[in-house]
């Protein structure tokens, strides 16, 4: 998802490294990398059982690549015969993927896989995976949600939020922002994004905010103040809202976790991280919502009722590089990606509930993020 400067040992959360590989370029580059400027090399595919093959039932992983090194893949783990397939894009459309594959939704039988350096989105039909349609025009795109049937939003780098119109797959639109965007969530009418600020100013002038956008009007009523770099969010079972905050990749602050009532947009409860130098990211909730987790030095696990952040991390990181993070929306396990160094393909971990490990999987260079099929049951 985003860049590990090689310069930069003490942490590896993706906010913390694309702001810090930016600064040291002097924001002449703005998208997020994915490389360590490695050696360059032939990327070697994993080698996997090639089938036919529906893509209703399984999970996708989706590997970045390197940044400008146009290697990202989506690695397929098929639930029906338990087999992995490597590369999927490229293999049914014998053309690559592109340059930085951010994350990837589902929506009708179609897969949105947003390619943040390519500014684009491929639309893929689950049943063979095959290219239906290029959504062109966007400026760094970064996570897309589906307002309805004919609509979807898609937050971006560059101070908007673009509105998408999925009957033509093309972008009809745009929402002025005050900076960058990242995530979002919907709620009811209303989508909810977080906007860390203008990418270009430090920390301390950056104003961090939650934005409420009227999905039928696609205008901004009103914004929530949260701490530095609000990365991540989701809803509990009380439909109580979580923001997740870095506290800036200059560290100007503490890293936060906060929860909002939506219904009077105003913060209820805060959280906040001790040692601001271990950076949590990839916040995600259960399928009950009631537990929600994060990375932070290993995967912590932290229930929506909690009087306290966890003092320790269920699962350790026991020498690896964790990097992605996703829980299965039926069965509640816990998918966990090791980027390793940045140019070996990764590897995929899925623990149970308990944070028993269930079996690994090989995947691409640098898996980021995954997206679970309805019919998935693993």
């Amino acid at each position: 998802m985003i860049t590990n400067h090689p310069n930069v040992k003490e942490k590896n959360t993706p906010i913390y490294n694309l702001l810090t590989l930016f600064s040291l370029l002097a924001l002449t580059i703005f998208s997020d990398s994915c490389s360590k400027t490695p050696i360059r090399e032939k990327t070697v595919v994993p080698p996997d059982t090639t089938h036919t093959v529906s893509y209703a039932n399984g999970i996708f992983v989706v590997n970045e690549g390197n940044f400008n090194w146009a290697n990202a893949s989506v690695t397929f783990i098929d639930n029906s015969s338990n087999t992995l397939i490597q590369d999927i894009f490229r293999k049914s459309n014998n053309r690559i993927l592109g340059d930085v594959a951010e994350s990837m939704k589902i929506a009708d039988n179609l897969g949105y896989l947003v390619i943040n350096n390519s500014n684009r989105i491929e639309v893929v039909s689950l049943a063979d995976f095959k290219s239906v349609s290029t959504i062109n025009g966007l400026d760094s795109p970064r996570f897309l949600e589906i307002v309805d049937s004919t609509k979807a939003y898609v937050t971006n780098l560059r101070s908007d939020v673009s509105i998408i119109n999925l009957k033509t797959n093309t972008v009809s639109g745009s929402i002025k922002t005050n900076g960058w965007t990242e995530n979002l969530i919907r709620y009811n009418k209303y989508m909810l994004v977080t906007s860390i600020g203008m990418f270009s100013d430090p920390s301390a002038q950056r104003r961090a905010q939650i934005l409420v956008i009227d999905t039928q009007t696609d205008a901004i009523v009103d914004s929530i103040q949260t701490g530095k770099e609000p990365i991540g969010l989701v809803i509990d079972k009380k439909q109580k809202v979580w923001v997740l905050c870095s506290g800036g990749y200059d560290n100007f602050e503490a890293p936060s976790l906060i929860r909002i009532n939506p219904e009077l947009r105003m913060i209820e409860k805060t959280f906040t991280f001790a040692d601001p130098t271990l950076v949590p990211s990839r916040l995600c909730i259960n399928p009950t919502g009631d537990t929600m987790y994060f990375l932070r030095n290993g995967v912590c696990r932290m229930p929506v009722s909690a009087a306290a952040l966890p003092s320790q991390p269920m699962i350790g990181p026991e020498g690896r590089l964790l990097y992605g993070l996703a829980i299965h929306p039926s069965t509640g396990h816990i998918y966990v990606s090791d980027a390793k160094d940045y140019v070996q393909n990764g590897t995929v971990y899925q623990y149970d509930t308990y944070g028993t490990l269930v079996k690994s999987y090989t995947a691409g260079r640098i898996p980021g993020s995954f997206c679970f099929t309805k019919s998935s049951n693993k």
